[in-house]
């Protein structure tokens, strides 16, 4: 397996900083978010290339079909935008060979459960037809049941792919965050008979202090990541482990780039170890 960094995780550096402070600690490739990206999409390639980085997941810069609920993160309110931001997304990131551009539905807000899907499966079928076209893997990604009601009404691995196979897209890739399925009883099942169906893997723990939902780095918290990426490699999946860590202000992300980067090397060192 790969390591690789998502640039989430350095929410107050730059593009360019990301770029060279990834390849210094030591990573192979980096997790894009699309908000990150400066227009110039040469010279953005190029620069990853002289640092001898490819690239894993990217993250589109509207991600969901349906509006999001997180502060700051939310977008516009109107699926039809949205689900044209993620077609162009999927056209202007096959540039960049990523392992996976990702997507999640979001939450059902003011709908019902079935409005909901029937929203979400035009979405979902649309901006695969625009991955298929530009030559990427569309992979969705299920959420912690905690956040139903912020990032999406996919709450299981299960959920994911009944999604999909509702949709007409078994040929659509799967997401796995370590974050979000941690406690999932079917993500065994699943690594163990389907791992082909995951294109990438986000990796972080579940914080063990009380009050906190942020992410913390693998092997600080109480999650089953390391359990989760062995039966990973003894599946045979061998793409990128992407650490992706959403932080409080004062917590991760108070590190700079450097020392951030470094930590989350380490981190995930030990995890291929």
């Amino acid at each position: 397996m790969k390591l690789a960094l998502s640039e989430i995780s350095t929410i107050n550096a730059t593009f360019a900083e990301d770029v060279a402070a990834y390849a210094e600690a030591g990573f192979d490739a980096i997790g894009i978010w699309e908000f990150k990206l400066p227009d110039d999409d040469e010279a953005n390639i190029a620069l990853l290339r002289s640092h001898g980085l490819t690239v894993a997941n990217c993250v589109p810069a509207v991600p969901t079909v349906l509006q999001l609920g997180i502060p700051g993160m939310e977008g516009p309110a109107d699926p039809e935008m949205r689900i044209e931001g993620l077609c162009a997304s999927m056209r202007r990131f096959a540039a960049y060979d990523p392992e996976s551009v990702v997507c999640l539905t979001g939450p059902i807000g003011e709908r019902t459960l079935g409005e909901a899907r029937a929203v979400v499966i035009d979405g979902l079928q649309r901006t695969a037809a625009a991955a298929r076209e530009a030559g990427v893997a569309l992979a969705l990604e299920s959420a912690h049941r905690t956040q139903r009601e912020t990032a999406s009404f996919v709450n299981s691995v299960e959920d994911a792919v009944s999604l999909l196979h509702e949709a007409g897209l078994d040929e659509v890739a799967l997401l796995l965050d370590v974050y979000h399925v941690w406690d999932d009883p079917a993500v065994w099942d699943l690594i163990a008979r389907a791992s082909y169906r995951i294109a990438g893997v986000h990796v972080s723990d579940w914080p063990a202090e009380a009050g906190h939902t942020d992410r913390v780095l693998p092997g600080e918290g109480i999650g089953r990541t390391r359990e989760i990426v062995e039966a990973l490699a003894l599946s045979g999946w061998d793409g990128s482990l992407d650490v992706e860590i959403f932080s409080e202000p004062d917590r991760f992300w108070a590190h700079p780039v450097e020392e951030a980067a470094r930590l989350a090397f380490t981190a995930a060192s030990a995890l291929v170890a």
